[in-house]
């Protein structure tokens, strides 16, 4: 298959470097998957050119906001080539240099989107990206040794909506012009929703992948809660953090766990007939949710070694289970409910 065909980008090497994202998108309504695929694979590439630590992060940010600007406008064949000789070279994961060097071909895809669905793809990208270069202007190079931390609760829920919660919008604004009446519920209560659903997401990822970002200088967990527990951001490093952090753990559990029941409750607003639909937000809520219970029980949160992550097998178990599930709302809050109490037993 030619690497730089349409089909080559939307199928097979979207399934390289997706991975988990993959199994959801291939589920959705085939008239959803090019425009949400495509904003996938320039996400990641955008994600790739931000994580590239052998680039210094002054590069990797002019080069990020070469991309979000050729998004936003003309592909530049030189700036294309900037890109794959600084960042593609850099990487020990072949798919993602192939992405990097297959931009030009991605460029052309989003040009053959009608009208909507580019403008949608370019202004979740541009809020992605923006949420990258927040990343590299607040925190220090990996290698520096220095941690820095967002200072205040309002800085993390703004990043995770950058991040995630944009992504919930733009989900939501697919399935409004691509399925036409599958959403019953009001457009702007959806779109609420669907910025919370995303948000929940993001802060199950920053518990969960709290102990490798703080040894890369990044701590999101606001200073301000950390003061409040008699903790500083460099004390999570320490032998006893896990317990010492606890606290704080449990606070922003809470408050993930708030921002589940609006994604719970966005997914039900989906008619049970649009299985496809559910399925695509059930999985993902589940998954979360999981994570959520293993962080709870977890006494060594805080140790790389001792990561609280879902395990493949278990994903595959979660669609499973999810069959029999997924157009009863009562069998999908009564599964919910379960993970709640099991997380708030824990706290």
């Amino acid at each position: 298959m030619n690497p730089t065909s349409r089909a080559f980008l939307l199928g097979p090497l979207l399934k390289r470097v997706s991975r988990s994202f993959y199994l959801t998108l291939r589920i959705l309504p085939p008239a959803m998957r090019d425009p949400i695929g495509l904003a996938y694979l320039l996400a990641r590439a955008a994600d790739t050119i931000a994580d590239t630590s052998l680039v210094s992060p002054e590069r990797r940010l002019d080069l990020l906001l070469s991309l979000r600007a050729q998004v936003n406008g003309a592909p530049d064949d030189a700036a294309l080539a900037r890109i794959a000789d600084d960042v593609a070279g850099q990487q020990t994961q072949q798919d993602e240099r192939v992405l990097l060097e297959s931009l030009g071909a991605a460029f052309a895809i989003l040009r053959d989107l009608n009208a909507a669905d580019r403008d949608a793809v370019r202004d979740i990208v541009t809020t992605l990206t923006t949420g990258m270069e927040f990343d590299l202007r607040t925190f220090p190079d990996e290698t520096s040794g220095q941690i820095a931390a967002l200072e205040r609760f309002d800085e993390l829920d703004r990043y995770t909506y950058l991040v995630a919660g944009c992504v919930g919008e733009f989900w939501t604004k697919m399935t409004y012009a691509h399925m036409p009446g599958a959403l019953k519920a009001a457009p702007d209560a959806m779109l609420a929703r669907g910025v919370r659903f995303g948000k929940a997401l993001q802060m199950t990822n920053v518990l969960r992948d709290c102990p490798r970002d703080l040894r890369i200088g990044r701590c999101y967990l606001p200073a301000a809660m950390l003061a409040r527990r008699g903790l500083a951001p460099h004390d999570l490093l320490a032998p006893d953090a896990s317990s010492r952090a606890q606290p704080v753990l449990a606070d922003l559990l809470r408050t993930t766990l708030s921002l589940f029941q609006d994604a719970i409750d966005y997914t039900l607003a989906i008619p049970p007939g649009a299985v496809r639909l559910r399925l695509a937000c059930l999985w993902p809520i589940m998954i979360g949710l999981d994570t959520l219970v293993l962080l709870a029980r977890n006494r060594a949160w805080l140790d790389p070694a001792q990561p609280s992550k879902v395990r493949r097998n278990d994903v595959y178990r979660i669609m499973a289970v999810s069959l029999p599930l997924v157009a009863s709302n009562a069998m999908v809050r009564a599964w919910a409910a379960r993970r709640v109490r099991a997380i708030e037993a824990e706290l």
